[in-house]
């Protein structure tokens, strides 16, 4: 078959959860036979067996990814696609378009995203009129969590596809990074997100910071014992605030000397930092299956996350829950994991089964190859 992805950045994935999906489904449909083409905002050429279409865009918070999809869609219709998979909610108004032309579309419309703290009334009126658009338009509803589909099964009476989204880590040596951040294996508590306010980065560094105030109470052998502020673990925040920048001013002022901000990691270096985290925390509030939760899980990592039906759905019993706010528990969860040894391992084995389990790569294209089968049909 012939197939697109439409709305993402692109591949290679240098970016978020959408443009990691993109990359690992494109890539493993390549290997299948089938002809898949990515549109992407920059860089020419093919990456890994896969067509990389580039097309401009208008950098903007509000225009940059429904400018590029207008234009992508466009394209799309001379170039006789089997089927087109579009990602996000925010991108279903070019589905009347492909519906008209009689390409087979499906979307995937990522978590309930008018609920981001981040958007203002007209973000959030973007966002309820896409979803009626999804459900209106698409021939194929993709939800990426069960809380998602039960949501648009609710709301817009249509039965969703629930896929979910995939996480593998390959056998590989640790990259630098870790010399390079000047932190130790096994050392350090890992953040990663982009710095929007429903991710709440600042909450987290306010948590950290609350250990580092009150003293950093860790178990030994014998009892518990108050250890110098010089003893806490960094914290590494990976990612970044495209356009928040106020959070991202807000977050460098509140962090203290033991946090560290090293921007967006990728790749290798990304994929060490998840293997050699001591605690992995995950503070998103909106979205279904986030990617870097279950990279986390997938990597064997100790994960403690925000307490949301999304988050429990994807780390059941395997993962630690926090609150966040006047009452934020995440700074006693830090402590409890960090005194006892056997319940990370427990819960690092635990992760890494149920990651293994549910989210695999393999079978997230294998859903999506009769997905495609299905709409060309």
């Amino acid at each position: 078959m012939k197939l697109a992805i439409l709305g993402t950045r692109g591949v290679p994935p240098r970016y978020g959860g959408f443009e990691t999906f993109a990359a690992e489904l494109s890539r493993r449909l390549v290997k299948r036979g089938h002809r898949v083409a990515v549109y992407c905002r920059e860089r020419d050429g093919e990456w890994d067996g896969v067509e990389r279409i580039v097309l401009p865009a208008f950098r903007h918070k509000y225009l940059e990814t429904v400018s590029h999809t207008f234009l992508s869609a466009l394209d799309a219709l001379r170039r006789g696609f089997d089927a087109v998979l579009l990602c996000n909610a925010a991108n279903a108004f070019v589905l009347p378009l492909l519906r008209a032309a009689r390409i087979p579309a499906a979307i995937n419309v990522d978590g309930i995203e008018r609920r981001r703290r981040k958007w203002n009334a007209l973000g959030r009126a973007v966002y309820a009129a896409g979803e009626t658009l999804a459900a209106t338009f698409a021939d194929r509803v993709v939800a990426d969590a069960e809380v998602i589909a039960t949501y648009y099964r609710e709301v817009h009476r249509i039965e969703p596809v629930m896929i979910p989204y995939g996480a593998e880590f390959p056998d590989e040596p640790d990259s630098d990074i870790l010399q390079k951040l000047q932190i130790e294996p096994g050392q350090f508590f890992l953040y990663v997100s982009r710095f929007e306010p429903e991710n709440n980065p600042v909450e987290v560094v306010e948590a950290y910071e609350e250990l580092a105030v009150g003293g950093w109470q860790l178990a030994d052998a014998a009892a518990n014992r108050q250890l110098p502020t010089a003893n806490l673990p960094p914290l590494v925040m990976l990612g970044s605030a495209a356009y928040a920048h106020d959070l991202d001013a807000a977050l460098r002022r509140r962090a203290g000397p033991r946090v560290i901000l090293p921007g967006a990691i990728y790749g290798r270096d990304y994929r060490t930092l998840q293997r050699n985290a001591l605690l992995y925390i995950h503070a998103t509030e909106v979205g279904g299956t986030h990617p870097a939760m279950i990279e986390a899980m997938a990597s064997g990592g100790c994960v403690v996350a925000l307490d949301t039906p999304e988050n429990r759905e994807v780390g059941g019993d395997a993962v630690r829950y926090f609150e966040l706010g006047p009452n934020q528990t995440l700074s006693g969860t830090l402590s409890e994991c960090v005194a006892a040894p056997a319940l990370r391992e427990q819960m690092r084995a635990a992760a890494r089964a149920r990651a293994g389990a549910l989210y695999s790569w393999d079978r997230v294209t294998d859903a999506y190859e009769r997905l495609f089968f299905e709409l060309a049909s």
